[in-house]
């Protein structure tokens, strides 16, 4: 797998000049990274190769710098109430300490961005926002509030490094010079958060935001942490995790683990003019919570049925298929468009995912999928392409 044609959710297509960097970018930079623009930032696409990079997260751990994705705090006594209207999921199932996969649907039930929300209390929650959408999410949430809650965004007061991978736990035990098990999955479940205050190797404090989730289908933490104090942590986790086969990974491998387990990227699997529905979300589409933004719409579609459906594919002839392809019958009809397609390290053949009619959408359909002009044959499979062991 070359290291140039794994990601089709990276660009290289961004004026340099213009990028946003993250406050580990000097050690990157120290570190031999290539970089790529992404959602209006320099990002590292990779430190050695990808395939490399994403073996280490699957067999033991990995460092990866996010602090280019937006926080957003809502807060005031109708932060709750503003919140559920302005989200798919039902709010109401959330504690202090706990975090929820949620979307921001437009009045037609596309997606303008999936989120996570964590409920720092009853009545102020954080939210993480996909970078390339952090200025229209902000903006789009303050036109949609209609309950008088407090909107701010404070993507500038975060920096945040996922630790990913089955040695993760492990290695951010050492970090907080905590026992393993005082953080093992039973007292330190997947999405919910913590915060803590620890002395780094450097000698400096650091206070943290740590997350139990993640973007790659593994175990893991994503730590929120002040930009002043992120250089610390990320040489701090890569000094401790040395004999762990600690490495610091690139998008590129972001987007090949994501891809491998079916995690969907806006502008993608996630689009603005497609339902959450077609995306296979209904699971974080709370239909009887109550009034929000998009249900009316997503009801409606529910009763009489929504086209396309997302699905995905593994390749049966030669070549990755990009997204953006077109996807046809095998009578040669034109019937849909490929979202993303890789060929991951795990897996090691080539797959995607793609939106196609209901009626094409079985398992085991064989359809074609355009690669340059050239008809390659694909067949229909079950998601996700890959599944950690328990």
């Amino acid at each position: 797998m070359t290291n140039s044609a794994t990601s089709s959710a990276i660009s290289n297509d961004e004026n340099s000049s213009t990028l946003k960097r993250t406050p580990l970018y000097d050690l990157h930079k120290r570190d031999g990274a290539r970089f790529v623009g992404f959602g209006g930032w320099d990002m590292p696409v990779r430190y050695s190769s990808i395939a490399e990079e994403h073996k280490c997260v699957r067999e033991a751990v990995g460092l990866f710098d996010v602090s280019h994705m937006g926080e957003i705090v809502i807060s005031g006594p109708s932060a709750f109430e503003s919140l559920n209207y302005l989200s798919s999921n039902d709010l109401s199932k959330l504690s202090d300490g706990q975090a929820q996969y949620s979307l921001l649907l437009n009045d037609e039930g596309g997606v303008v961005d999936d989120i996570i929300i964590y409920r720092l209390s009853g009545d102020e929650f954080l939210l993480c926002v996909n970078a390339a959408n952090t200025e229209k999410d902000f903006k789009w949430l303050k036109s949609r509030e209609k309950f008088g809650a407090d909107i701010k965004n404070v993507s500038s007061d975060y920096a945040q490094i996922a630790v990913q991978g089955p040695k993760a736990r492990v290695l951010f035990s050492r970090l907080l010079g905590m026992d393993e098990e005082s953080i093992a999955d039973a007292n330190f479940p997947s999405f919910t958060f913590k915060e803590f205050e620890t002395a780094l190797p450097s000698g400096k404090n650091a206070k943290l935001l740590v997350a139990t989730t993640g973007y790659t289908g593994e175990d893991g933490v994503e730590i929120f942490c002040s930009p002043d104090s992120a250089g610390d942590v990320w040489d701090s986790l890569l000094k401790l995790g040395g004999d762990l086969g600690v490495k610091a990974i690139g998008l590129g491998a972001r987007d090949t683990l994501r891809l491998e387990v079916c995690y969907p990227l806006h502008g993608h699997e996630l689009r603005d003019d497609v339902s959450a529905l077609s995306s296979k979300l209904a699971w974080v589409i709370a239909l009887g919570k109550g009034d929000f933004i998009g249900r009316d719409a997503l009801l409606k579609q529910k009763q009489d049925g929504v086209e396309p459906q997302l699905v995905g594919f593994e390749v049966l002839g030669k070549g990755i298929i990009r997204e953006e392809s077109k996807i046809l019958s095998t009578d040669g009809e034109v019937i849909g468009w490929v979202a993303s397609g890789t060929k991951p390290p795990t897996v090691d053949k080539a797959v995607g995912m793609a939106f196609v009619p209901k009626s094409f959408s079985k398992l085991g359909e064989e359809l074609l999928a355009d690669n340059r002009g050239r008809q390659v044959p694909i067949r229909v499979v079950k998601r996700p392409f890959y599944k950690r062991s328990s």
